[in-house]
């Protein structure tokens, strides 16, 4: 019997820029044309159906004028297309259109296409590089930062995928004006997360400004949407993997997962995790992490963005508690919630450890007390 050991180490540098301004499918070229991605000139536009005609399209005329080669690839939009089979049906799209090694992915649009799109760039020709373009409030507050990429299952959401960072991010504030304001609210729900979790300051911001971001004013959200990323950076940086630390970037979804599934997505992923806040906020009061100012003060600064904060009555809650499991923090069969301190601050339960276990009859408890 032999041995034969097999070398790996490497260092790998996965930094990127993020850019916040105003119609930068201009500046996308720019940055294309001196060498963004290398030799590549052929690109892979994936986008969704609300989003190709308004800035998939102009933005394929813009780079294919600027010398290099691509077509769109889209697919319905919506929660429930973010899929194994959706993302397979692409990749065979790809295939026949004769996409190979030699390419890059062009991800325009809100969080659904930056998971599809980085999810299929991780693996299509063992791995190609893309580039994510926000057109969405809650893409630029989320899913267009930190590379965790995924796909949803009946069973579960989010836990088929991989980490995969960018090459590149735009966040263009200037699609926000096409929104419809649901939309606007649901980006604003993961914004109201971060400050929750980090930032007192940024929340009382958010308190002062609620109606000129709701009125997409372009100084307060170009402040938001800075903020966002700077707070997800400083988690990401330290916990790219989500090993502990990156855990605390859940608040709000072990519920608001759950109720976005079970709503068959009636519920936008912000609004689902508005009511997740808001139980999690009951949880952190009756753990004496909050005061009742405190959680009074996050359900209505989600209140005044416009989004729920009551479970719909069409909910089943027995089903809601069942659905928990599904959850990805949930370890050995129990149940583990992050849970604020205060406002801007997350509860460290142990050193490194920013979840906990709840029982099945707390958390059925303070789900069945809502309004």
């Amino acid at each position: 019997m032999s041995v034969f050991q097999v070398e790996l180490k490497k260092v790998v540098d996965d930094s990127y820029e993020i850019e916040v301004g105003r119609s930068l499918a201009g500046k996308l070229a720019e940055d294309l044309t001196r060498g963004l991605m290398g030799s590549l000139r052929r690109f892979a536009l994936i986008t969704d159906s609300n989003v190709e005609k308004l800035y998939a399209e102009p933005i394929l005329r813009i780079l294919t004028d600027a010398g290099f080669s691509g077509e769109i690839f889209s697919f319905p939009a919506g929660e429930e297309s973010k899929t194994r089979e959706t993302k397979a049906a692409l990749e065979d799209r790809m295939l026949q259109a004769g996409y190979r090694r030699d390419c890059f992915v062009l991800a325009v649009g809100g969080g659904v296409v930056s998971d599809l799109a980085g999810f299929l760039a991780g693996t299509y020709g063992r791995g190609v590089p893309f580039i994510n373009y926000a057109t969405t409030l809650l893409a630029a507050a989320d899913a267009s930062v930190g590379g965790k990429t995924a796909v949803d299952t009946p069973l579960a959401t989010n836990l088929i995928g991989l980490f995969n960072q960018p090459k590149k991010v735009y966040i263009d504030i200037d699609c926000w004006n096409t929104l419809p304001q649901r939309e606007i609210s649901s980006g604003l729900a993961e914004t109201v997360k971060h400050a929750c979790l980090a930032d007192a300051d940024f929340f009382a911001y958010l308190e002062e400004h609620m109606e000129d971001l709701r009125a997409v004013s372009p100084e307060a959200c170009e402040v938001i949407a800075r903020r966002n990323c700077e707070i997800k950076y400083r988690v990401v940086m330290k916990d790219e993997r989500e090993t502990g630390l990156r855990e605390v970037l859940n608040l709000g979804h072990t519920v608001g997962r759950a109720i976005e599934t079970l709503s068959g997505y009636r519920l936008l992923h912000g609004e689902a995790v508005s009511i997740g806040l808001v139980a999690e906020c009951a949880l952190s009061l009756r753990m004496g992490l909050m005061t009742g100012e405190e959680a009074a003060r996050v359900k209505s600064l989600l209140a005044r963005a416009g989004l729920p904060v009551r479970i719909p009555e069409y909910t089943d809650r027995e089903a809601l508690v069942r659905k928990l499991y599904t959850d990805k923090k949930v370890r050995n069969g129990c149940l583990r919630f992050v849970l604020q301190k205060g406002i801007g601050q997350i509860a460290e339960f142990r050193p490194g450890v920013f979840a906990t276990e709840v029982s099945e009859d707390t958390a059925r408890e303070i789900l069945f007390s809502m309004e």
